[in-house]
């Protein structure tokens, strides 16, 4: 089956637009999606950033609100701006890495971009994340495997393999060897992966 790669970052704002309708995209285009989390804090690190572009930009950041008010209105989403911005992903990115089921590990995703986005809730709250493998029928103990060395390296070799990919932002998706960047480039991304 044709394979896309989803490449997301858990403070991104447009990756839960995309989180929330990848799958139906795929399914109806006969395409399987490889979920990657991944930490962006590194990769803005070396472009000379201590901060999300749309807190070092107001005015990008302004327009970047609203954008995401109208998209998630149109597509029936809730959205909610969380405080603080950009969220501390690295505890809900690490989880993702332990879920072996691929199943459960894109509704465990999906679980915390809309907490994140569409209630305005911290994700880096254990509490906010227990809930979170609770409703896709994870025992909250699996919370645990985030302090496990084995996935803490795993997320520092995703952010590495990100990096060596040119990915610069998320949501990001790679189809092959072509990389595509942003909400906007998903439906392109699907029909190039359809054709593969």
């Amino acid at each position: 089956m044709p394979r896309i790669q989803f490449w997301f970052e858990f403070a991104s704002t447009y990756s839960y637009l995309s989180a929330m309708r990848i799958e139906e995209l795929a399914v109806q285009h006969g395409v399987s999606v490889d979920w990657q989390p991944f930490l962006l804090g590194p990769i803005f690190a070396a472009q000379g950033w201590d901060n999300s572009p749309f807190n070092l930009y107001p005015a990008k950041g302004r327009y970047m609100w609203r954008d995401m008010e109208r998209l998630s209105a149109q597509r029936g989403l809730p959205f909610k701006r969380p405080d603080p911005f950009p969220q501390n992903g690295l505890k809900a990115a690490r989880m993702v890495l332990a879920i072996q089921d691929p199943v459960r590990k894109a509704a465990f995703v999906r679980a915390v971009y809309s907490a994140e986005f569409g209630n305005g809730l911290n994700i880096s709250d254990d509490a906010v994340l227990g809930d979170c493998l609770s409703s896709v029928g994870l025992p909250v103990e699996a919370l645990a495997r985030t302090q496990d060395p084995a996935i803490k390296a795993a997320l520092i070799e995703q952010t590495s393999t990100a990096q060596s990919k040119d990915l610069f932002g998320a949501p990001s998706f790679v189809v092959g060897d072509a990389l595509y960047w942003g909400d906007d480039r998903l439906d392109d991304a699907i029909m190039m992966a359809s054709t593969i």
